[in-house]
């Protein structure tokens, strides 16, 4: 199999399988089931994308989750408040979940809150992917060592002392 499609496998089986990034605080567990689906299901459909030489990026919904937890944790800017209230907007209508109320509600984002929504979407997909090759790395690390210590084992001695 070509170096390629182990990297497009590799992709896919991430999408299934990699980290939701949170805020750290320890509200990573109150994410709604709704919104775990939904970060899968969108992180196919931009798998989808990067198969058409797009470059890959994090989700509207992975965006969501880390702005929940992040304003759970600690009180956040005007500006990413109202990034935040945009992406989750974005997010619940398309999962038809209930609406945001139209006086919080924000429709756009001006040039500097789209650059940093497009960042931290930018850093949600780098820190994911990082991950998973971090858990591939040592994964591959035990099991070389336990390859070593089943071959010494099976290996007899030539010499005791």
């Amino acid at each position: 199999m070509s170096k390629n499609a182990n990297l497009m496998i590799d992709d896919l089986v991430g999408t299934l399988t990699d980290p939701i990034i949170v805020y750290p605080g320890g509200w990573g567990d109150s994410l709604p089931e709704w919104l775990k689906n939904a970060i899968t299901l969108e992180r196919l459909t931009e798998n989808m994308k990067e198969t058409n030489g797009e470059q890959p990026t994090g989700t509207d919904a992975e965006a969501c989750a880390y702005l929940n937890t992040a304003s759970l944790t600690a009180p956040m800017s005007s500006d990413w408040s109202q990034i935040y209230l945009y992406v989750a907007g974005k997010t619940y209508a398309r999962w038809q979940k209930s609406e945001i109320p139209r006086d919080i509600r924000v429709d756009s984002l001006n040039n500097q809150q789209a650059t940093d929504l497009n960042r931290l979407k930018d850093w949600l997909y780098r820190r994911r992917t990082t991950a998973r090759q971090e858990l591939e790395r040592t994964e591959r690390r035990q099991q070389k060592k336990e390859e070593v210590a089943k071959k010494e084992a099976e290996q007899p001695a030539l010499f005791e002392f």
